[in-house]
Formats: structure tokens, sequence, C-alpha cells
């Protein structure tokens, strides 16, 4: 059977996931700061954090993403994914002013988050 075919819940779902997926990459970035003050870890340390959390969280959004839209779930997380890294590109241009700090783990990070977003979609 198919599902009627209504935008306007879907978008309100995509957003909802997405406010969730920022409310949950927020509590363990302060639990990673935590940790950073507590046992004074090296930066090397905090940057893996810091990307497996990116990749942590866009898994989980795929997977619920996958989970309630049932078809081509692997395009749910992946659009899931990609607008998580958007967003995240987005406040990172407003924050720092410009694209002057733009790097080369920008592509790396867009290619982590679409895909482990597509992951969670594909198990989901």
């Amino acid at each position: 059977m198919l599902k009627k075919f209504n935008l306007s819940s879907r978008l309100t779902f995509v957003l909802k996931c997405l406010l969730i997926s920022y409310l949950l990459t927020t509590g363990l970035l302060l639990l990673l700061a935590l940790m950073l003050y507590r046992f004074s870890l090296s930066e090397k340390v905090v940057s893996v954090c810091i990307i497996g959390i990116y990749i942590l969280i866009t898994f989980l959004a795929g997977f619920i993403a996958g989970k309630r839209e049932g078809n081509r779930k692997f395009l749910w997380g992946l659009l899931m994914g990609g607008l998580y890294f958007l967003i995240l590109i987005i406040i990172s241009l407003v924050v720092n002013h410009g694209m002057n700090t733009v790097d080369g783990n920008f592509f790396t990070v867009l290619i982590l988050c679409c895909g482990s977003g597509m992951l969670g979609g594909m198990i989901s």
C-alpha cells in the first residue's frame, strides 16, 4: 500500500529530525568539552571525537528517516546527512565571518555526513 504524499508532514518530520540531531550534537559536544577540561585531551583526540559525533548523529538521523519513510531509505538518509552538513556549514560561515577558514576537512566531513546518513537509512 502506498503512503499518501504529504509534503507538509514530511517537511515537519525532517525539521524535527534535524532539530533533535542538533540538540544531541550540542549535548555530546558539551560532554566532550567537559572531558577536555577534566582530562586535558590533545587536539587530535578532540578532532577525532568531533568527527565521530557528526558520524553518529547523522547515522541516527538517517536511521530514523529511513524507518519512517519505508521506501528509498538510503535517499532519506542521504538527505538527512546532507541537510545536517548544510546547516553545519551555514553556522560555521556565520560564526567565522566568511569562507577564509574552510580547509581540506570540508569535503571529508561532507562525505562522512552524507555517507553515514545514507548508511543509517539503508540499515533501518
